[in-house]
Formats: structure tokens, C-alpha cells, sequence
């Protein structure tokens, strides 16, 4: 691979990554693509068997590429999605008072 064909590779990451966290696409939408030969493959900046894209540090990833590219648009609905993520983990995190 050359640095165009890695580009390339690394924005399809970036794009995949960003309709998996929006919800735009799923897992199994991916996987059916693939099969029915509409995709090569699916270059993601996480292992989605590990992981659904909805945690700080990837969308963080994302927010920083789309930033790059000047997409701010997506970048204003991904933070909205980190910050509901980081709510949700910081309410799990806190144990019920005992009386």
C-alpha cells in the first residue's frame, strides 16, 4: 500500500465509524453488504466484536478527523453522542446511597 491507497483506507475508517456510532448504519448492514459483494471491505478504527463505537476516546478519534475535513456538522452530532455516552457512564459509575 502507498500513502494515497492508506489514506483512503484511514477516510473509509473514519466514514464507517461515524455511521456506526450515529446509528446510520449497523454491524449486520455492513456484514450484508459484504456479502452481496457492494463492499470489499470494512476498515473501522475499532474491533467491532469489542466495541460498538460509543466510547469517549473513539468518537474523540472521529470528532478530530471530521474537524479535519471541515465536516462540522457531523462534529456537533457526535459530541451530543459523547456527551450522552459520558452521562450514561458517569450515572452507572455512582452507587445508590445506603440510609
Amino acid at each position: 500500500m502507498d500513502f494515497i491507497e492508506d489514506y483512503h483506507l484511514y477516510e473509509k475508517a473514519m466514514e464507517n465509524a461515524y455511521a456506526l456510532i450515529t446509528k446510520r448504519k449497523t454491524i449486520d448492514d455492513f456484514y450484508y453488504d459484504l456479502e452481496g459483494d457492494v463492499i470489499d471491505n470494512v476498515p473501522l478504527p475499532f474491533d467491532p466484536l469489542l466495541d460498538d463505537g460509543r466510547n469517549p476516546d473513539i468518537i474523540d478519534v472521529v470528532i478530530e478527523y471530521f474537524t479535519s475535513t471541515e465536516e462540522y456538522e457531523k462534529c456537533a452530532e457526535l459530541v451530543k453522542i459523547k456527551d450522552k455516552c459520558l452521562k450514561e457512564q458517569t450515572e452507572s459509575d455512582q452507587q445508590p446511597l445506603s440510609l
